[in-house]
Parts: structure tokens; sequence; C-alpha cells
């Protein structure tokens, strides 16, 4: 019997060199046993990119395609996804961990349309998300669901919002729709989309946002209620570096190893 031949290494094209991306670099760089290698590296700044392998560094994304990754992460900006998420798709999968881009339908659609033609994927990750796989298994039971954030001012990125930042009692800073506060806070709830695409919609999925000074771990609470009375409630509390929890490179690293086996059009990994 001959053996098989031994599996291509993943390409992963890696779009962002901060917090989270930096790790990903040196984890697939210092762990071939992952079946992972980095096919470019892109930064905004390229003064940050001093300690990867300068023939790794892409300069232009619209030269993705030359590298010939296999997957594309990005892990800079939502920016990022609307201006090269089709072209991406075009010869690779996509995974966004700046999910609030896909809060935009017609962006979506489009990316989804162009991972059809191309037979490639777009990908969302779990990220911070708890009970995901029960989420998604029950996502035609859910009539009402609502997920919840509790923050420091200190740990919530205001730039976007408007709203001012001076906050010195416990205050709810959105409540709404997820799809609203995709647009107020893009660096901040993420998760909260994840969790509208995962169940009732961007438009049904309810979101609040808390901020309360002096909070030294950040809250989620999902609650879910099925169409047969079924009540689902989650609740995390984690550590808080920036505007993201401590676990955020874990969770972020597990879905690109799940990416680099996924299959389907569309699929949270």
């Amino acid at each position: 019997m001959t053996a098989a031949a031994p599996r291509k290494p993943t390409r992963v094209g890696l779009i962002g060199f901060g917090f989270i991306g930096s790790q990903v670099y040196e984890r697939i760089r210092s762990q071939p046993g992952l079946g992972l290698e980095v096919a470019y590296v892109h930064n905004r700044t390229g003064a940050r990119l001093k300690g990867v392998a300068p023939d790794l560094v892409l300069e232009d994304l619209a030269q993705s395609a030359s590298r010939k990754p296999d997957l594309v992460v990005e892990m800079a900006h939502p920016e990022y996804t609307r201006r090269y998420g089709e072209a991406i798709l075009s010869h690779a999968s996509y995974l966004p961990l700046s999910v609030t881009a896909l809060a935009d339908d017609p962006l979506r659609e489009r990316l989804l349309a162009q991972a059809t033609r191309s037979g490639t994927r777009l990908l969302i990750p779990h990220g911070a998300l708890i009970g995901t796989e029960n989420l998604v298994e029950w996502r035609h039971m859910w009539e009402k669901v609502e997920i919840t954030f509790i923050k420091s001012p200190a740990n919530i990125d205001f730039s976007e919002s408007g709203y001012d930042k001076t906050i010195v009692a416990d205050t709810i800073v959105y409540e709404g729709p997820v799809r609203g506060i995709a647009r107020l806070y893009p660096r901040n709830v993420n998760t909260m989309v994840t969790c509208a695409l995962a169940t009732t919609g961007l438009d049904k999925c309810h979101a609040k946002l808390i901020a309360s000074p002096g909070l030294k771990v950040a809250i989620a609470d999902i609650r879910a209620v099925g169409r047969d009375g079924m009540i689902l409630t989650m609740r995390k509390e984690t550590q808080v570096v920036g505007v993201s929890g401590t676990e955020v490179f874990a969770s972020q690293f597990g879905s690109i190893l799940r990416a680099a086996n996924a299959s389907g059009p569309m699929e949270f990994v």
C-alpha cells in the first residue's frame, strides 16, 4: 500500500500586525506542526513589520493573489473588508476578525456571492461568543435574543460614536438592534454581530452596552428565548486589555485553525 502524500500546509495571508496579528505570525512560524504557513503579512504602517521576514511583507493588498494564499485573515479594521474583501475571495477564503463589517447586508451578500462563484469561503469567527454551537444549532427556533456587554469606559472605543466618554456612574451608552451598535462601536462589538448572525439577525437581535466606571472585568450576558418557551442564558466575565478580553487571542487563533479545514460558502468557525 502506497503511503498517502503529506498534506500541504495551508498558506495564510495576515492583514494587521497589532496585538493579535503579531501573535498569530509568531505562532504559525514557531509551530510548523499546525499545518499552516505564512503567505504574507500586510500592515498599514510598514515600520511595525521590522521583525517580519522581508520576503513575507506585502505592501500592496491588491497583489494578494500573487502570494497564492489559501486563507486570508483580517485583524486590523472593518474597512479592509469593505475595500478588499471581494477581491480576496476571488482567490482565497476570507476570515474577517473585525466582524462588524458584516453588519452591512449588501456587502455581506456581495462577499458571499463572490465566495460561491470562486469556490472559496467567507468565514465568521466565534470570537468571544460563548455557546456559539448551541446558538447556531438551534437558530431556527429562537424567538428573541438579547446580548449585553458591561465594560469600564476605559475599555470602550467611543471614537466613532460621538458619545461623551466622561462617565461617572453606570450608564447605558447604547440599547437597540445589533445593526445600530455595529456602526457606533465597531472595535467593541464583534461578538454582538456574530451573535446576531448566528441567531435572529441584525435587526431582531437586541444589544445593550453599559459603561461601568471602575469595572475591572468585561462582562457578556446572553439570553435567548425559543418559540417553545425554552430559555438559554449564558454569562462570561473575563479580564480585559484595551477593548478586548484577555482570552481573545486563544479564541481567534482557534478560529484560524478551524478555518483551515472549513467547507461551505459561509461558515462559523
